[in-house]
């Protein structure tokens, strides 16, 4: 029987109104899920096994971007835009957030070849917003941060915790990070960009680094999103793909949907809650499961309406979740 899991944000980041009644009596008599780690690496964990375990990124969405990924080791450099301010400089945006087209991949890109070419790290870009770093299999790497945890941090702060360390790995790619810095700093594309009301490109932003994993599962058959890191872990899992839908469909098997970008409680309840827990309740679906990226959720499923005991939910983040209970 169908069944569907809800990637959601953190809870906090759906405070709103207070929940309808009958989605509060819902929750309320709910399994909640307690004690997940939080963050979007350890949320896409709870849903897919790496084999050997790991977090490569880059290798993943590069499999997808260009299917050329094994047999090397892959770092993602992506575009970003750093930001001085009084205390220090800022991460302001990387990535899909510069939105980039073609032209300007064209313009920056064979500027930074030689630098990282000499190094036997060639650079491309099969995409304008994912631009990749060829390694060598083994290449030693420090533990980098993935953008979306450094965006609006202190890029010190975020660079010294890329950067764990003062050993010689740490050291290189810290001085390779500067030099890309200077070089794209001065280039005048740049100007162009500002003219237009674009934020430059003047860093890159290394993370993801490592080999295309020997084996990807889910316990999922189906995944609906746009997200690129997520399409590209259920594509190795072999699972079939659809794009984001606005509200919520009947799956035909085992779904999991990506809603990490709704910030709005309401439209969550209307579109997505209300209708999942129809059908619930008629037995088309089998299980209903909301994962939050703040590492709560809570299990769904049809028996519990009898648990008239329990007491409502009236918002997403009104208290912790408890361990699961009958």
């Amino acid at each position: 029987m169908a069944s569907a899991t809800l990637l959601l944000p953190a809870r906090t980041r759906l405070v709103g109104a207070p929940l309808p009644e009958t989605m509060a009596r819902a929750l309320g008599r709910a399994d909640r899920l307690s004690g997940g780690e939080p963050g979007e690496r350890a949320q896409l964990l709870r849903h897919f096994q790496l084999l050997p375990r790991g977090w490569p990124a880059a290798a993943l969405t590069r499999q997808m971007d260009v299917g050329d990924a094994a047999g090397a080791q892959w770092l993602r450099a992506d575009p970003a835009w750093v930001r001085p301010d009084i205390n220090g400089a800022r991460l302001f945006a990387c990535a899909e957030g510069m939105q980039l087209v073609q032209a300007d991949v064209d313009a920056l890109l064979p500027a930074l070849r030689p630098l990282f070419g000499d190094l036997g790290f060639p650079i491309d870009a099969p995409n304008p917003a994912r631009w990749y770093l060829r390694l060598p299999p083994g290449t030693p790497l420090p533990v980098f941060v993935a953008p979306e945890d450094a965006l609006g941090a202190d890029l010190l702060d975020s660079l010294d915790a890329t950067t764990t360390g003062a050993d010689a790995v740490s050291r290189r790619w810290r001085v390779l990070l500067n030099e890309a810095q200077v070089v794209l700093h001065t280039h005048p594309w740049n100007e162009r960009r500002v003219a237009a009301g674009k934020p430059p490109v003047n860093s890159l932003w290394f993370w993801g680094g490592g080999q295309l994993p020997d084996h990807v599962s889910s316990p999922h058959a189906a995944v609906q999103a746009d997200d690129t890191l997520l399409r590209a872990l259920a594509a190795q899992a072999g699972l079939a793909l659809a794009p984001y839908a606005p509200r919520f469909r009947l799956p035909a098997t085992a779904a999991l949907c990506d809603l990490r970008e709704l910030r709005d409680p309401d439209a969550l309840c209307a579109d997505w809650l209300a209708p999942a827990l129809d059908a619930l309740r008629r037995g088309e679906l089998a299980r209903l499961q909301l994962d939050f990226a703040d590492g709560e959720g809570y299990l769904l499923l049809r028996p519990q309406r009898w648990r008239w005991w329990r007491r409502p939910v009236r918002e997403f983040a009104a208290a912790p979740a408890r361990p699961t209970s009958a």
